[in-house]
């Protein structure tokens, strides 16, 4: 049977502030990874991905998607905008740790990435990755 009644699409609305808030901190925090992050390492990733470096391109494609896992848990299972915003601090936290650590394991890590071997940098974004989806694990409470 075919339903008559209008759709209220105001209830599916009333949650977009809060949607908004969400993204935009959400957003923030991806700006601030990106910063901290290409500010950390060694190796100039948006220099070397302009130049056409495809290692430097997967191994921060991997460093983002590591974060993002994450700070995607962090806003499904947030009690609150501040509880969200801590655990995306928490995520950016550790996805930094796991660069340096992948950069202590593999020997020469940012000037292997910077001169495009490509097999430093799918480690270097498989590590990151990894990380970050037990981080992301870690975050269902």
């Amino acid at each position: 049977m075919i339903s008559t009644t209008t759709p209220n699409f105001s209830r599916y609305l009333i949650t977009l502030p809060d949607f908004a808030l969400y993204f935009l901190c959400a957003m923030i925090l991806l700006g601030a990874f990106v910063v901290i992050y290409t500010r950390m390492t060694p190796q100039h990733e948006w220099r070397l991905i302009r130049d056409g470096n495809a290692a430097a391109a997967v191994s921060l494609g991997g460093a983002l998607i590591g974060f993002v896992l994450p700070l995607g848990s962090a806003i499904m299972n947030s009690l609150s905008l501040m509880d969200m915003v801590v655990w995306g601090v928490v995520a950016l936290a550790i996805q930094l740790l796991a660069f340096g650590i992948a950069r202590a394991l593999l020997t020469r890590l940012p000037e292997r990435i910077s001169k495009g071997e490509m097999a430093a940098g799918i480690t270097a974004a498989a590590f990151s990755i990894s990380i970050g989806v037990l981080n992301a694990a870690c975050m269902t409470y």
